[in-house]
């Protein structure tokens, strides 16, 4: 059931499938919005509650004036939760951007968890890491901000969603790449600039989930074998460090592995959930 809720004094875009014990909330990644989990969804529907939001910034969501902080991303997510009347186990699971704003949830619920009605059971990060951006990588956004600023928007859409896939799989998700592009339409350019701001703002989360894991919360990390964002070496390292979080990398996908190996990933988060 999709509807609009007002959350940390914005407008949001809410999916909620309503039925199940268990709840997973799922936030998407960059110029994505909840209907990038239109599949993953309906797999998850059959034995959980789903709720999937635009985020700040992105689809049929408001945004903060300057910068959708990953702190303000948070308190509308879980301003959500409440609103939903959500009760009982939580999972929230982040792909990529969606990832950073789901450690921000977490971290913000520990602070405060009588606060809510509902138990943190366990985080997800899809093709996300703890880290947070370096020097090169917010050159790069700040260039970004420059050309959403000349009206180059559905360029940069055009260019970077098929890059999420693996090469060899554009052509078998050309339907969902088409998809994503023409949703990009929906975006406010401000709201896309302000999402940017936040995420060259967001803090390195690696103590925080070194910490939460080995205290035995739940933190599972998924990757692709061929995520040209993530490349392997790098996910090799991310899995030596984090030593107490469960690591999964699925084969045959790239930075968008939970459509391109979602039969793959529905085995292990049925685990990992229990």
């Amino acid at each position: 059931m999709e509807f609009f809720a007002t959350s940390n004094n914005i407008p949001v875009h809410i999916n909620d499938s309503k039925k199940g014990e268990i709840t997973i909330l799922l936030l998407h990644g960059y110029l994505e919005t909840l209907y990038i989990f239109n599949e993953l969804s309906e797999s998850l529907e059959k034995k959980f509650r789903v709720i999937s939001i635009d985020l700040p910034g992105h689809g049929l969501s408001g945004s903060a004036p300057e910068v959708n902080s990953m702190e303000f991303c948070s308190q509308v997510a879980l301003g959500v939760l409440d609103k939903c009347n959500v009760s009982g186990d939580v999972y929230v699971a982040g792909h990529s951007m969606g990832g950073y704003v789901a450690q921000q949830i977490v971290k913000d619920w520990m602070n405060e968890p009588s606060g809510w009605k509902f138990n943190m059971k366990g985080l997800v990060l899809l093709n996300s890491v703890p880290y947070a951006d370096s020097e090169e990588k917010k050159q790069a956004r700040e260039h970004e901000i420059e050309l959403i600023g000349k009206e180059m928007l559905d360029s940069i859409a055009e260019i970077s969603i098929p890059k999420m896939y693996k090469a060899e799989n554009l052509r078998k998700f050309d339907e969902k790449i088409i998809e994503t592009q023409e949703i990009c339409e929906t975006h406010d350019p401000a709201g896309i600039c302000a999402s940017i701001r936040g995420m060259m703002q967001r803090c390195d989360y690696s103590d925080f989930i070194k910490k939460i894991s080995s205290e035995g919360f739940k933190v599972l990390f998924v990757h692709g074998d061929s995520d040209k964002f993530n490349p392997i070496e790098r996910i090799q390292t991310i899995k030596d460090e984090f030593a107490n979080v469960r690591t999964e990398i699925l084969n045959e996908s790239g930075h968008n592995s939970f459509i391109e190996a979602e039969d793959s990933l529905l085995c292990v988060l049925a685990d990992f959930l229990g």
